[in-house]
């Protein structure tokens, strides 16, 4: 157990021959990593600009030019609405991961697909044969109810001959009428 490996012996024996020894270097003396002193820089680094191009402006930021104006959209398209899910609708378009789609005549359908379910928890039925063993008032305890609502409500809209669905998780039995209130927003929109 104290050898490493005890069938492999030192020599190399796959691929090329390898030189011994000679870190790699480039055909003009740079070495491996930086430029050799002196020498024009290679691939990879800023390469100086050729004498024919413009000065170059700010690279971020505004840019400080005279008479430079930033494009403006018109109509007020890239104004987000409301947002369903991954779904975002704006003043004249509904933004989807799989394209953009016109919002004038867009077809919108929510379905509700949660559901919500009623039981006595685990400390109700422990606490009812506690005290119903001293005294039938124990009973009361089966009167505990837990609601969990578990699901997703589903909304799809198709537009344009395109089509886009997502998934909203329903935290619980109000979900539906608050993704119902938007989808209807959304709706009066695309009318």
């Amino acid at each position: 157990m104290s050898d490493p490996n005890p069938y492999a012996d030192d020599s190399y024996k796959w691929g090329p021959p390898q030189p011994q020894g000679n870190p790699p270097t480039m055909p003009d003396g740079q070495g491996y990593g930086y430029p050799a002193p002196g020498a024009a820089p290679a691939y990879g680094y800023p390469q100086p600009l050729p004498d024919s191009a413009a000065q170059p402006g700010p690279g971020y930021g505004r840019p400080t030019e005279p008479g430079f104006h930033l494009p403006v959209q018109q109509g007020g398209g890239g104004v987000p609405v409301l947002a369903l899910g991954d779904i975002t609708v704006m003043n004249d378009a509904v933004v989807t991961p799989s394209g953009t789609l016109p919002l004038k005549g867009a077809v919108w359908t929510a379905t509700d697909m949660s559901r919500t379910e009623e039981k006595i928890p685990t400390v109700g039925i422990v606490l009812a044969i506690v005290f119903a063993l001293f005294c039938l008032i124990g009973l009361l305890f089966l009167l505990m109810k837990e609601k969990r609502t578990t699901g997703f409500v589903q909304i799809t809209v198709t537009s344009g001959g395109r089509h886009h669905q997502t998934m909203i998780p329903a935290t619980g039995p109000e979900t539906f009428q608050w993704v119902m209130a938007q989808v209807n927003t959304a709706r009066s929109m695309s009318a």
